[in-house]
């Protein structure tokens, strides 16, 4: 889903694709995305199995896009009515692109922000409460950046009990998570896996 974090953006103008929003206030809305090298949107397929296990949570959720790219799963959320969505982005275009697509969709500052940044830069902040109640890891692959980002936010206390935290890695990526995040959900298909997360012991 995300672009190469040790890249630099580009100046020129790129191409551009599309993503659609699959289920909620926006459905069928496809929305523009940059083509850029290491960028690679979530499959509709993985993301409709994705947002059937969250039904039950996504409304009035508190949410999270690291390393947001295209912004699918952040639009998604949206679209399924969560409260607020946090876009983190290193890449300048690609977050200009997501500024761009969340105006066209008469999104509010209070219900969506774009941060043109790093991702780790961002979550090394200690908070003082958590904030989050629904995290997107779909970092570039062979960066090791989920470790990193999942001990940023466990150790800075950004997410509240209960919390679900989504993460797609290279196919049977083995993870090392909180011993107190209980794996709810795994699933392979193709080149890529994706795990759901709860930061507790309670389950789905």
């Amino acid at each position: 889903m995300k672009k190469n974090r040790f890249s630099q953006a580009s100046n020129r103008s790129e191409s551009k694709g599309e993503v659609r929003i699959i289920a909620g206030l926006w459905r069928g809305r496809k929305l523009p995305v940059l083509h850029l090298q290491g960028l690679r949107p979530t499959g509709d397929r993985v993301k409709e199995t994705l947002f059937n296990w969250l039904a039950p949570y996504v409304v009035d959720a508190v949410c999270l896009d690291c390393f947001s790219g295209s912004g699918s799963l952040g639009f998604e959320a949206l679209s399924r009515q969560a409260k607020q969505v946090t876009f983190l982005e290193l890449d300048r275009n690609a977050a200009q692109q997501l500024k761009q697509n969340l105006h066209a969709l008469k999104c509010s500052p209070e219900q969506a922000s774009v941060f043109n940044q790093d991702c780790l830069q961002f979550l090394n902040q200690m908070q003082n409460t958590p904030h989050f109640d629904l995290v997107f890891i779909d970092p570039p692959f062979h960066f090791d950046l989920v470790e990193k980002t999942v001990r940023l936010l466990d150790q800075h206390h950004w997410l509240r009990p209960d919390a679900l935290i989504y993460i797609e890695t290279e196919r049977e990526k083995p993870l090392d998570v909180p011993p107190h995040w209980q794996l709810l959900k795994e699933k392979t298909t193709g080149m890529v896996s994706y795990r759901l997360y709860q930061n507790s012991s309670s389950s789905i």
